[in-house]
């Protein structure tokens, strides 16, 4: 059986409307919800990216069933790993067991804002790691003293915890990470249906553990409109995580994508109101064996009419297609 998500996407509403939103999906039937942790919007045109630990603790409030989860938070840059373990073990309580920690190794993006520089992906992943172990050892109790490649811990203890660790999802696109989430993770998290990337988690620890996938889409009943919306808000997915976590501004995706067509974005994102053709974008990720999918509604104006849509035809047509 997969489970079907919502994504609070924070780079294209803002913080009231992201928890008004996803109070509608937990009233649509969604299995879950993630939120994305930015600084910036990948295009001006998103136009938003309010802090998300914030707009969490508020959904937590605000709902009573929905689960919750970062995808993804960076924890070695813009936030140290000690707070991120305090932001993560606060949320869970807040929310009564219902949140997970996605990590992830960044983007230039983000991260950049803090002026640390932004190093090769060999040691943005030494940094995940030694992040990970940190927050785990944080999660246990106690003091926790750490002198580290790239942290330093002095004597830090989490005074509120949870009964149960906070469960930590870590994402992959390689090798690498997938062997650094088969070893640390709970869960694995990824943005593309590669079967081989599972099979890789597996193969360093993970089987049996949740995986995570997340795909955009593009409600609206004019299809010309929704197409129009994925290409002017969303043309920057295809050009996938190599190029998507070195560029370091909005105005950079401007120029990255600036040949991308709407044809292009219509061929990788479904747009329109043909649950078929929504149904047939998640098939690829079924198939790999991701139990739980994440869906992206393109555009914060568009989110409403998109939950309606989705209680009435789209959730009832993937749960007959997959359970």
């Amino acid at each position: 059986m997969v489970q079907i998500g919502y994504t609070m996407m924070t780079e294209q509403a803002g913080p009231r409307e992201l928890v008004d939103h996803v109070v509608r999906a937990e009233e649509a039937g969604f299995d879950f919800s993630v939120t994305s942790d930015h600084y910036f919007p990948w295009l001006r045109s998103q136009g938003h990216s309010p802090y998300a630990w914030a707009v969490l603790g508020a959904a937590a409030q605000a709902t009573s069933r929905i689960p919750l989860m970062t995808y993804v938070t960076c924890p070695t840059f813009r936030y140290h790993p000690a707070v991120v373990a305090q932001k993560a073990a606060t949320l869970q309580l807040l929310s009564e067991g219902r949140f997970r920690l996605g990590l992830g190794s960044g983007e230039n993006l983000n991260e950049h804002v803090v002026g640390g520089g932004w190093p090769s992906v060999d040691v943005r992943h030494e940094m995940l790691e030694e992040a990970v172990e940190i927050i785990r050892a944080l999660f246990e109790g106690g003091h926790v003293n750490h002198r580290g490649t790239h942290f330093d811990v002095e004597s830090a203890r989490l005074w509120d915890l949870p009964d149960e660790p906070v469960p930590i999802g870590i994402a992959v696109s390689g090798e690498r990470s997938c062997r650094l989430a088969g070893r640390l993770a709970d869960l694995v998290i990824a943005t593309e249906p590669k079967p081989e990337l599972l099979s890789s988690f597996d193969r360093h620890g993970g089987t049996g553990k949740p995986r995570v996938g997340q795909l955009p889409v593009c409600y609206d009943p004019d299809r010309d409109a929704a197409v129009k919306r994925a290409h002017d808000q969303f043309r920057w997915f295809g050009s996938g995580w190599k190029v998507n976590s070195e560029l370091p501004h909005p105005d950079s995706f401007e120029g990255a994508t600036q040949f991308v067509t709407p044809d292009d974005v219509a061929e990788a994102i479904p747009c329109g109101d043909d649950p078929d053709a929504f149904v047939e974008a998640v098939r690829p990720y079924a198939e790999a064996g991701f139990t739980e999918i994440a869906l992206v509604q393109i555009g914060g104006d568009a989110q409403l009419p998109y939950l309606d849509w989705a209680r009435t035809t789209l959730l009832p047509a993937l749960r007959n297609a997959f359970g």
